[in-house]
Order: C-alpha cells, then structure tokens, then sequence
C-alpha cells in the first residue's frame, strides 16, 4: 500500500495530462457558445445550442477520464473500468473533480489487491478483461453509493441551511464565505450551493419594484466574480511564471483565461487537480477577496452567471471588473509564490504526458 500511495503526485499528473483535452475543448466550445449568444447564458435553441451541447459534453467526460487514468497510472489497463465508472457515479452524486480524484485512487488500490488473488489457471486469462474489471468496478460504485454519495448530500443540505440563516446583515462576510465556496471546487457540489443561494436572490422579485433587490443583485455580483477568478488567475501565473509550470499547463492556461472571461471556472481544474494544496487554498482565498471587493464596491449583476461576458449588464461594471482583478492578483500571486520551477518538482509533466503516450500504444 505504501509503494502504491507514494507515486500518488505522478499518478494524478498522469489523470490531469489525459483530461485535459478534454477540458479544452469542451470548455472552450462552451465558451464559445456563450460568447457569440451575446447572453450570459447557455443557448438554448439553433447551432450555438448544439455547440454548447457538444462543449457541455466535453466538460462531463473530465470527471471520469480524471478518475480513470489515475487508476490506471497506478494499477494499468484493470484499473480503467472501475476508475472511468467511478468517476462518472461522482459526477452524478455531485462530488466533482475531488470525488473524481477520490474514486480513481480507490478503483487503483481495490484493483491491486483484486490483481494479488491467486486465480486458477483455468481462469487466470480472464482475470484482467473479464474478472477483475466488474469486481472491481462493483466495489467502487457500490462504496461511491453507499458510503460516499451521502455523507456528500448531507453536507450538501447543511451548507444550504447555513447559508439561509446568515442573512444579509454582514455582506462582507457573506462575501468572503460565498467566494471561498464558488472556489473550493469549481463547478463542483459546494460551488454549486453557493450559485444555485444567489440564483435564488436573483430570482425573487421585488412586488413593487419588479425588479430583485439590490442585495440580490450585490450578492450574484460577488459570485459572478469569484467564479472566473481561478481560471483567469491560473492563466496568468502561467505567463508570470512560465518555468513553473509544465507545457501542458501553460497550454491549458490559454483555455483558462478563455474559459475565465465566460464565467467557466472548470478551467482552472487541471492546475487544482495537478496541485491541490497549492492551487485550491490560493483559488479561495483569492475569490473571497475579489467578491467581497465587488459587493463593497457597489457591483450588482443581474445574470445568474458569472466572468467579464456579463459586465455589460452589471451595475457599476467597472467595479465588478475591479473584484475580480483583485481576486486574479491575489490568487496568481500565491500560486506563483508556492509553487517551485518545474526542474526541482521532480519528473516534469512535459515528459510524463510523452511517456504515457508510448507506454499506451505499447499496450494496444
């Protein structure tokens, strides 16, 4: 257990350099979409609602290839079925990127000890294509299931609950706590409490005023903000500080900014997964800032969505775009500060993603 945990860093570089293409291209489709709509809004109708479809796609396969490849970077081609299944029942339980990061070193250690059962000779040719896969992908959904999905729906309805009793006394503080949460997963369960607490402020309407209130407005500014700002700040640490971080990374951070400027905040995924304890505090605390700046500002936004796309229908745009410049500095700079030239890390992605790539033709 301990040789298989101790690569954990390469089998999640490993995960990261196979999903990214598809956060890529899935994000910017969506991005696109979005962008040529002319809304801060997923079209819903004609060819941009198609391309939306295709990019929404994308994004979903991220999740399972994530799970899957770290499986498979720890325990090769068995681990494969019951990291991809397992990556897609945390996409469906609402567990995100984290689930996924979780479900692919789980189907690797249950495929290993799957893999030291002594099988009869009659029966040992099965073991890889056949036996091990649908044991181990049994015991990967069923402890996803069982022991996972719920504690993560309970967390889910207490955060909601908590949120609902803060009120909007101290916005500030509302702030900091919804931008820390729009950022702790981005796009995953928590992040999706926090949207779906100022998608509802948004959605209620004043009776005389027929119009939302401008606490409302105020909060969805503070979460518009937060939502780009990892991607936006990832994208910019990569052009700050080039030699920390791998090709594929500084390629991704393109995406990113892309990605960012829509109000995509998956595209700051593959830097979090990659590098978790680094990125995923800086992402927090950097979009605390940036949407708490925003509401103290006087921002409000209008749109149940988020980044630079919905600026133009924002109060006080200028202010809204001040908030996320604020959180972009903030978590580029910490980011840049934390993390150490490529060259010191160890293997460097760049050859792992080479590496990869042979060792699976090799297979086929």
């Amino acid at each position: 257990m301990i040789s298989l945990l101790k690569d954990t860093r390469k089998n999640l570089m490993t995960g990261v350099s196979y999903m990214i293409p598809f956060v890529v291209a899935g994000g910017i489709l969506l991005a696109l979409s979005v962008l040529f709509s002319g809304s801060a809004a997923v079209p819903e109708e004609g060819m941009l609602a198609d391309i939306a479809t295709i990019g929404i796609t994308g994004l979903g396969m991220m999740v399972p290839i994530l799970s899957g490849y770290i499986a498979f970077s720890m325990v090769d081609r068995p681990g494969l079925a019951p990291g991809v299944i397992g990556g897609l029942i945390a996409s469906n339980i609402g567990a995100g990127f984290l689930g996924g990061i979780l479900s692919g070193l789980l189907a690797g250690v249950v495929v290993y000890y799957l893999k030291q059962i002594k099988l009869p000779s009659s029966l040992r040719s099965l073991g890889p294509i056949f036996i091990i896969p649908l044991v181990g992908t049994t015991i990967v959904g069923c402890l996803m299931y069982w022991v996972i999905g719920k504690p993560i729906a309970g967390l889910m309805t207490g955060l909601t609950a908590w949120l609902e009793s803060m009120g909007t006394t101290n916005m500030v503080v509302l702030g900091l706590v919804l931008g820390a949460m729009i950022a702790s997963d981005m796009g995953g369960p928590i992040n999706k409490v926090a949207f779906g607490f100022g998608s509802a402020m948004v959605g209620t309407i004043d009776s005389v005023t027929g119009m939302p209130s401008a606490t409302a407005l105020s909060i969805m500014a503070g979460i518009g903000a937060a939502i780009c700002i990892p991607p936006l700040a990832m994208g910019v640490a990569t052009l700050v500080a080039p030699k920390k971080f791998s090709l594929e990374e500084r390629n991704s951070g393109k995406a990113a900014i892309v990605m960012g400027l829509v109000g995509i905040s998956e595209g700051a995924i593959p830097f979090a997964a990659a590098d978790p304890l680094r990125c995923i505090p800086a992402n927090m605390i950097g979009s605390a800032v940036g949407a708490a700046v925003a509401m103290v500002l006087g921002a409000g936004n209008p749109a149940p969505w988020g980044g630079w796309i919905v600026a133009p229908v924002a109060q006080n745009p200028l202010m809204y775009i001040a908030g996320t410049l604020v959180g972009v500095v903030i978590t580029a700079g910490i980011v840049v500060a934390l993390k150490k030239p490529i060259a010191e890390v160890g293997s460097a992605a760049d050859s792992l993603a080479d590496e990869d790539i042979d060792l699976d033709i090799e297979i086929m």
